[in-house]
């Protein structure tokens, strides 16, 4: 019961500081990462909260690679939801300035990209199961047998452009954050001596049997 606890604070430490990491990204103001183009167009064209826009297309994310055949796990559901409450609680509080300029921007895009790198360190060590967007790299990555990386530019190029057409902030940082991302997660993996592929993830069927040998 106890290290099921710790990993489930681990899971939502991650989360909290993946939900920091975007909102960086963000406000650095130079063009958001590409999902979040996709979020903020949602936001410009239906009013809710960026938070709630989140929420929502991870929700529609998971139901595509169900019907793909993948599972998921806590963490899927977890960094669908959680991830964007602590975005609008993080933005409600109004605690990170936007950037002015495009040094101070591109400063706050580096270190929004490594606190988000560390985040995913943090909750995929619980080995709860990944988020939703990153599920869908693999299924999409394991049905077409294209390369993860080509799929993930593919699908990251598509919901960027639909979420400009929706008035999503599309802008240079888009690309640094599309390209830099995967190099921030392996510098900070790297240090951190992580190996992401030694985790064995569980599915909420595993997880929910788990749980119930335990108490």
């Amino acid at each position: 019961m106890k290290s099921f606890l710790i990993r489930i604070i681990t899971m939502l430490i991650g989360l909290m500081l993946f939900a920091l990491g975007i909102i960086l990204t963000i406000r650095a103001n130079i063009g958001n990462p590409p999902w979040e183009v996709f979020h903020a167009g949602l936001v410009a064209v239906t009013g809710i909260t960026l938070g709630t826009a989140t929420i929502i297309t991870g929700f529609v994310v998971v139901i595509i690679v169900t019907l793909m055949g993948e599972k998921f796990g806590i963490g899927t559901i977890g960094s669908m939801v959680l991830t964007g409450i602590f975005m609008d609680i993080i933005i409600l509080l109004d605690f990170i300035p936007t950037a002015q300029s495009f040094v101070a921007g591109l400063v706050t895009m580096l270190v929004g990209m490594f606190i988000l790198a560390l985040g995913s360190y943090f909750y995929m060590k619980s080995a709860f199961g990944v988020g939703p967007r990153d599920n869908l790299m693999v299924v999409l990555a394991r049905k077409t047998k294209l390369p993860v990386g080509l799929c993930r530019g593919m699908v990251e190029a598509f919901v960027a452009i639909i979420g400009w057409l929706l008035g999503g902030p599309l802008g240079v940082g888009t690309l640094i954050a599309a390209v830099a991302i995967g190099f921030c997660v392996q510098i900070t993996f790297l240090l951190l001596r992580f190996d992401v592929t030694a985790v064995k993830h569980e599915t909420l069927r595993e997880t929910f049997a788990s749980f119930k040998k335990k108490i």
